[in-house]
């Protein structure tokens, strides 16, 4: 008989954070987004999700309303690094001068890798 191992969705320190700031209707809108996630995660390559790739590292992104959602494969699952409202992308673009689409620019961009390795850090201290 085959077992299914369970899916964990992990959110770090800093993505939980970021989703219990939200208003509690935002905060069931975005999690509501998550139904799908195990099925999808297993059963492709993630292509329908924008993808970021930087020194092997391989994050995905998927959009909820005015927000995005920055994740990466784990072997439980996904851990879900950062929620950010587009609108503060937006502001991060315009302060960059990117012209790029949005994967292809925050990819090239050191500046978005350190946002989100600003979550293991404040996770280890």
């Amino acid at each position: 008989m085959f077992r299914m191992m369970p899916f964990q969705i992990i959110f770090n320190p800093t993505s939980a954070a970021e989703l219990a700031r939200m208003p509690r209707e935002l905060q069931l809108q975005i999690l509501g987004e998550f139904r799908g996630l195990p099925q999808q995660v297993l059963a492709t390559e993630l292509d329908e999700f924008g993808k970021l790739e930087r020194g092997g590292r391989t994050l995905h992104r998927f959009r909820v309303g005015d927000y995005r959602v920055y994740f990466e494969r784990h072997e439980l699952g996904v851990v879900v690094h950062r929620i950010l409202s587009r609108h503060t992308l937006k502001d991060f673009f315009y302060r960059s001068g990117l012209k790029l689409e949005e994967d292809k620019a925050l990819q090239q961009n050191p500046k978005f890798w350190e946002l989100i390795e600003t979550a293991k850090t404040a996770a280890k201290s």
